[in-house]
């Protein structure tokens, strides 16, 4: 009897299944640095703990995107290692923010299940949370994946699947417990622009670029624990569809995030993902644009210091985004340099009234 996991096939799913993942994380300071060092970003509140403090955080928090990708990966094993692409994302909420010191732990729920038309793969949906050593939850999401089948004649369950909201409603956020922010200091943070400057429909070309080296997305997915072949095994996917690895997608969104800073370096806190779409494929030696439309802005109840935007932001590869490219309403195609369409909410301070 074989002693090692080939990881699920589509035909090992079970509708309403609970998977309890492997291995617990103690996330230290080396961790947010080595983050740090891969994507740049620059956001005060994670990177500077005597501005955390001044916000009421006792230090500063891992970056949020830094938890999401810890989660991530202690699923890849028993969700994705055998998948296709990941499909989406949906219903994405972060919780207590995570530090130097706890340890995150994962489960996840598989909601939906839908064979395809070719037999030889299926979509799996499935509800991850990833809790600290309190049980709090730190982020939890919905996401979707084509996974390959062990035997395309297997029969499949019935379809099943499930309605997401197209977008987490402010009453849903979690924000931090005594996160104040009277004493802001925009000069620090980066940027004079808060929640009041800006307006729907407004598009921000972040105007930066950066090019993604082979060490770098090798150094992520082993810092996330991501054990998907298609990202680790040369060997392999030298025979594969594309002949090389491919980026992980999380790490488009990071960088993606991290160019941001430039124009929305006040939109300190991710607070919820609405969804997202790895459009196509990266490789080592792409160059990554990005830029960002305001899709919405929400007061908060109870806070009149600090406002909610919802971001749509487009990362591109070896396009600078000037033009904003993307799929407008009624388009049926992407322009071609489009690799993610990723739609958030972040938090960010209101001027002074």
């Amino acid at each position: 009897m074989s002693k090692t996991n080939p990881g699920n096939f589509f035909e090992d799913f079970r509708l309403g299944q609970s998977i309890l993942h492997a291995t617990p994380r103690t996330v230290t300071s080396g961790d947010q640095a080595l983050y740090c060092a891969l994507y740049g970003g620059r956001f005060a509140l994670a990177s500077s703990s005597e501005f955390a403090r001044k916000l009421g955080f006792s230090e500063a928090p891992v970056d949020d995107l830094l938890a999401f990708h810890l989660v991530f990966g202690k699923t890849v094993p028993d969700i994705s290692l055998n998948a296709v692409a990941n499909l989406g994302y949906a219903e994405g909420v972060f919780g207590v923010p995570v530090y130097p010191g706890d340890t995150v732990s994962a489960r996840s729920e598989v909601i939906g299940l839908k064979e395809n038309a070719n037999r030889q793969t299926g979509v799996v949906y499935v509800r991850s949370t990833g809790s600290n050593q309190r049980g709090e939850m730190v982020v939890q999401y919905v996401r979707w994946v084509m996974v390959r089948k062990r035997d395309p004649a297997a029969p499949a369950p019935p379809d099943a699947v499930p309605q997401t909201s197209p977008a987490v409603e402010p009453g849903a956020f979690h924000l931090p417990a005594g996160m104040a922010v009277a004493d802001y200091d925009t000069a620090l943070a980066g940027s004079p622009y808060l929640w009041d400057d800006y307006a729907i429909g407004e598009q921000i070309d972040h105007v930066d670029g950066m090019t993604i080296e082979e060490s770098d997305h090798m150094a992520a997915t082993r810092l996330y624990q991501n054990t998907a072949k298609v990202h680790f095994n040369q060997h392999s996917e030298s025979q594969g569809r594309f002949g090389r690895r491919l980026i992980y997608g999380g790490h488009i969104i990071s960088l993606a995030r991290s160019l941001s800073f430039n124009g929305l370096a006040n939109g300190c806190k991710l607070v919820a993902i609405n969804g997202g779409r790895h459009v196509a494929p990266t490789f080592a030696g792409d160059t990554i644009y990005a830029w960002t439309e305001i899709l919405d802005k929400q007061r908060l109840a109870g806070r009149d210091d600090l406002g909610a935007l919802r971001l749509r932001t487009i990362a591109t590869k070896d396009h600078p985004c000037a033009g904003f490219p993307s799929k407008a309403s009624g388009e049926k195609d992407y322009h071609p340099s489009v690799v993610l369409d990723f739609d958030y909410w972040v938090l960010m301070p209101r001027g002074k009234s």
